[in-house]
């Protein structure tokens, strides 16, 4: 009896972490990065690696990883060290990771330069047929979609509704200024094709080898199946 006791002891840590371990179905971008295509390694529930792929150029499958007190921490997929942690919202079930490289600075060059921007994968941020807007300009930005007009402070975000107002090719305009000494500037003007099924990522910033301010948009379709976790 005393043995199945000190049996239990051990495993009530383990048992109590695999209960917390919260399912997340998460979908992942990397934003920012100037090296190749890398990956970032979580672990599931059982203890297993899970990977999650970090493309500049689309979003991932979804991928299932597990949140433990409302924080999912990643691993480098080469030399595992620590990479950079998610916080994910209680009540939060499924989310955009947007993997976000920060400039590295002298005296913290033993920590890491990547920080994850967690979008909540939900209607009221991704309307069907519609875009979300991410401010990662150091100042205001404003804008035109279609019919509606916007303007994020740094840091913000917000999701817009599929513009009603488009041609017979379902293209609505899109124009996006930065403030910059305190005059507004162009920094693009363009259209884009708004169908039901699918959305867009528009974020915006300063691109840091011209210092130009620039948009990267990104177009996702209807969420793909589930990936299961990698072994």
């Amino acid at each position: 009896m005393r043995n199945l006791l000190l049996a239990i002891l051990m495993l009530l840590p383990a048992l109590l972490d695999a209960q917390n371990a919260r399912p997340v179905r998460c979908r992942f971008l990397s934003f920012g990065g100037t090296g190749p295509a890398m990956s970032a390694i979580a672990v599931s529930d059982k203890g297993t690696e899970i990977t999650c792929p970090l493309s500049s150029s689309q979003l991932s499958p979804q991928i299932v990883c597990f949140s433990k007190n409302n924080t999912i921490p990643f691993l480098s997929s080469g030399d595992k060290k620590p990479l950079a942690s998610a916080s994910i919202p209680a009540g939060v079930n499924a989310a955009l990771l947007v993997f976000v490289q920060t400039p590295k600075k002298a005296e913290a060059a033993s920590l890491s330069d990547w920080k994850v921007l967690v979008i909540e994968d939900s209607p009221k941020n991704f309307p069907d047929g519609g875009a979300f807007v991410a401010n990662f300009y150091n100042n205001d930005i404003r804008f035109v979609i279609g019919e509606h007009k916007g303007m994020l402070h740094a840091g913000g975000s917000f999701g817009y509704a599929k513009p009603e107002e488009r041609d017979s090719f379902n293209m609505a305009p899109v124009v996006f200024e930065f403030i910059q000494e305190d005059k507004w500037h162009i920094a693009n003007e363009s259209a884009l094709r708004f169908l039901p099924g699918m959305r867009y990522l528009i974020f915006a910033y300063v691109d840091p080898a011209s210092g130009r301010p620039k948009i990267n948009t990104y177009q996702d379709f209807a969420t793909p199946a589930v990936t299961p976790a990698a072994p």
